[in-house]
């Protein structure tokens, strides 16, 4: 099954996203760090789906938001928060890779603020629903759903109406190669422990291209999202959380 946001992502608390669909929880095998599809997406083009960059798990990751950016890694994180900050609406499809290495694609629809639908395709009977204040995790097949409050999870800093990086979450990282511009965002809470949230856009194109999340654990989630298009109009009804035919996970 997908593992998970967003988040594609990754998607529960801020502390467990990565852990709202089931996947198996072994230790991450070999990364091999393949190349995302480039090029901007133009509503109308159909790309191949992209193959994710999967983040080295010895990487460093950082450990304290005491962090001093330069003028080039501010002026980095101030593209991508007008960026961010500019869209409205967005809609794509995504490959997403859990900590085991296993694939699954879906079709995502985001309206800001605040709602977001990943829909999985077969045979994951998984769905992932916001509707501006609850998030649920959805499982189709056995009709129950797990509900989270969304502002304890990580979709939350690409679904709000305005952002600034800088000013509104605990950045510890900016950088930028001749590929990508990468931000990582780090959380600590007290009983869960830290998460991160890795967001990956375009050095060319500016667009977003996936984001990793990072569980206490250390498990990682990417999703990957491509053919990208901001100008549809959605159905507010896709946002609608269904408390009728889904109930409760059990447990």
């Amino acid at each position: 099954m997908a593992g998970v946001l967003l988040v594609t992502a990754a998607m529960v608390t801020a502390s467990s996203f990565a852990q709202t669909v089931p996947v198996p929880k072994p230790a991450p095998k070999g990364r091999d760090g393949g190349a995302s599809a480039g090029g901007p997406a133009v509503t109308g083009a159909t790309q191949t789906p992209p193959n994710p960059v999967i983040p080295d798990p010895r990487r460093n990751v950082p450990s304290s938001i005491f962090q001093t950016f330069d003028a080039n890694q501010k002026a980095q994180a101030a593209k991508v928060s007008a960026y961010l900050s500019s869209l409205s609406t967005l809609v794509g499809n995504f490959v997403q890779v859990g900590p085991d290495g296993s694939k699954t694609q879906g079709d995502f629809y985001i309206q800001k603020p605040g709602k977001v639908r990943f829909e999985y395709d077969a045979p994951s009977p998984i769905d992932i629903v916001a509707d501006g204040s609850s998030l649920v995790v959805r499982d189709r097949k056995l009709a129950t759903q797990d509900v989270y409050p969304l502002s304890q999870t990580p979709l939350r800093f690409l679904l709000s109406d305005r952002i600034d990086l800088m000013k509104d979450t605990n950045v510890v990282g900016v950088s930028a190669d001749d590929v990508f511009v990468s931000v990582t965002i780090e959380e600590k809470q007290a009983l869960v422990g830290t998460s991160r949230l890795l967001l990956m856009f375009g050095a060319k194109d500016g667009q977003l291209k996936q984001w990793t999340v990072t569980d206490p654990q250390g498990y990682d989630t990417t999703i990957a999202v491509y053919n990208l298009d901001s100008s549809k109009k959605l159905d507010p009804g896709m946002f609608k959380i269904d408390f009728t035919n889904y109930g409760p996970a059990p447990g």
